[in-house]
């Protein structure tokens, strides 16, 4: 799949400002700090769509990208990163409930569910698999920072994450921002979702 343009569309605070539409929607998921904003730059060729930062909690909005490609158009949605963000107990219930709301609502095609190859899951990740995996939402594991080990454990980090998740090792896919490794590999996954997409959109 080729992308050709991306746009940054909005950002949601609560439910009510989310985006309803016919087009593909892919939510983009994972702790503070585990490069979602770094992941959209490099899925869309773009280092500067989407902000990052080093500083865990900066997206507080539900940030919608438009994305067109040679297979159709699709939205990305950025979520608020979960876990340690250096913010108050009341913003990190707020968006705690914006995300239970979004996720349960059943605009979502796929959720990209990024993760630190580096490392175990950690409690709030398996949290989240649990609620995909309870609610039925499909999901592809995305493991980050894949350039901050060695090629040779890349295999078995990402062998050992497909375990601790319960999902095949085709279901993980290792990328690195830095060295612009595994985006083809994301593409052809989000091809086929749009496409499927689409196509319960001509048979309906």
């Amino acid at each position: 799949m080729r992308v050709k343009k991306a746009q940054y569309v909005k950002g949601a605070s609560d439910y009510k400002q989310c985006i309803v539409s016919d087009i593909a929607q892919i939510a983009i998921a994972g702790k503070s700090n585990v490069g979602k904003s770094s992941f959209i730059n490099l899925l869309v060729n773009d280092g500067k769509l989407a902000r990052t930062s080093k500083l865990p909690g900066r997206t507080r909005l539900i940030n919608y990208f438009a994305v067109d490609s040679d297979c159709g158009e699709f939205l990305l949605a950025d979520l608020p990163g979960y876990g340690f963000a250096r913010v108050s107990f009341e913003e990190k219930k707020k968006w705690s409930v914006l995300l239970e709301t979004y996720l349960a609502n059943g605009h979502i095609d796929h959720v990209i569910f990024l993760v630190d190859i580096r490392h175990d899951p950690t409690n709030d990740d398996l949290v989240m698999y649990n609620y995909l995996f309870t609610n039925n939402l499909p999901f592809t594991v995305v493991a980050t920072k894949a350039d901050k080990i060695g090629k040779s454990q890349v295999k078995n980090r990402c062998r050992a994450l497909a375990s601790q998740f319960k999902v095949g090792e085709s279901n993980v896919i290792a990328i690195s921002s830095l060295n612009k490794t595994g985006r083809e590999q994301v593409l052809e996954r989000i091809e086929q979702i749009v496409t499927a997409h689409n196509n319960t959109l001509v048979e309906e």
